[in-house]
């Protein structure tokens, strides 16, 4: 049997289909260790408009087959602008149109609007090393043909970093805030493994959100209804406008979600008279919760930390989840017990000058940002060890 292998681009998922995406997406039984790469959450943003003409994110699925089976697919776009991406490079394509070249389109392997780390090659089990090959020389040739700027592999593993360093991509470490399970049986447990002044104040909070005058549920599965999302458009709309103009998903993405994503979504409400006030919408993966998105109508003291971080880390717990991610940016999740985590992604730049700037450039960003951790992680929240606390 031949072992040549065929990289094809593909502008809808139906063109690989539900069964083979999957297999290299979520070959593992049960629930998926990663939700936003499975066929159903990738169909939902295609299906409603949140990617395709128009959007900035045109995609290009990639495919890799051994004599027509499919080993490996990788969620490949191209894109018209910056946004919806996390990791920022509009200082680089400033920099290259400044010098008279054209940066966009670029091609880009991420999961759209996204920063959750988790694989972006998806391969077959025993075609990892010839899959991830195979499929970022396939983007890269593509990238060359078309005379495009730039590819980019956002959010990757670690180990998908270390395997396109040794295929020359650039490596680039960013930064984010994840709470660790450490074993904990409650949430008071957690609380015990902080600093006495930390734990106070993280009660002080909780008792001031569950007194904004009504209840705070967390909903997933059946339980969500889909009147709960024409509420939580609203919250998602807002914060959608205060942050970045305007919101990456459209409407009907929550609709799909209702019927095709609920059992990976936990939505947590607060509800007031019946009525949500506020709500922050999470995705389950297999070990961890990823926090997403948060929103409100009315605001009251410390309910956005209740219901986007204390109420999380309650679900991990009690669910034996070993992390939460709690999306980008935000260093005031420190003292809520979310620790700096480096995230990694990959560039490859088709000129050789514009490369060798940006390596240089990614060499003093990672020893900064590393720094940047090693201090935050210094002033996190919890016990120092041989250190007495007076309560």
């Amino acid at each position: 049997m031949s072992d040549t292998i065929e990289i094809t681009a593909h502008t809808r998922l139906t063109d690989i289909g539900q069964a083979d995406w999957d297999a290299c997406a979520c070959p593992e039984e049960g629930r998926s260790i990663d939700p936003f790469t499975t066929y159903r959450f990738m169909a939902a943003l295609e299906d409603s408009g949140s990617v395709g003409p128009g959007t900035g994110w045109e995609p290009r699925y990639l495919s890799a087959r051994i004599a027509g089976e499919v080993i490996a697919v990788a969620p490949l776009f191209a894109k018209g602008h910056s946004q919806g991406e996390y990791i920022f490079d509009h200082n680089w394509a400033h920099a290259w149109e400044r010098a008279g070249g054209r940066y966009y389109p670029k091609l880009q392997i991420a999961v759209p609007h996204t920063p959750a780390t988790g694989r972006r090659f998806l391969t077959k089990p025993g075609y990892e090393v010839a899959g991830i090959s195979a499929l970022t020389q396939g983007a890269i040739q593509i990238a060359s043909d078309n005379q495009l700027s730039s590819l980019h592999i956002t959010f990757c593993t670690d180990a998908e970093a270390v395997a396109g360093e040794e295929m020359g991509l650039l490596s680039r470490v960013g930064q984010q805030f994840h709470w660790l399970n450490d074993g904990y049986a409650d949430f008071d447990g957690f609380l015990a493994s902080l600093s006495s002044r930390k734990r106070k104040n993280i009660r002080k909070e909780r008792a001031q959100a569950q007194a904004f005058g009504g209840d705070i549920v967390a909903l997933t599965g059946d339980q969500i209804e889909p009147e709960h999302w024409d509420y939580f458009w609203e919250f998602y709309q807002d914060t959608g406008a205060r942050k970045w103009g305007q919101p990456y998903l459209t409407r009907k993405f929550f609709d799909i979600a209702q019927e095709t994503l609920r059992d990976d979504m936990l939505l947590v409400l607060a509800m007031k008279d019946g009525v949500p006030v506020a709500g922050a919408l999470n995705m389950i993966g297999r070990d961890t919760l990823y926090g997403r998105y948060w929103g409100c109508t009315e605001h009251h003291p410390c309910l956005h930390f209740e219901i986007c971080y204390y109420q999380a880390i309650d679900y991990a717990i009690a669910h034996g989840m070993a992390r939460v991610e709690a999306g980008a940016q935000g260093e005031h999740k420190l003292a809520r017990g979310y620790m700096p985590t480096p995230t990694r992604s990959l560039h490859w730049l088709a000129d050789e000058g514009f490369r060798g700037a940006v390596a240089d450039y990614l060499r003093a960003e990672r020893a900064a940002i590393t720094d940047d951790i090693e201090v935050l992680t210094s002033y996190g929240p919890f016990k120092r060890a041989n250190v007495e606390e007076q309560e």
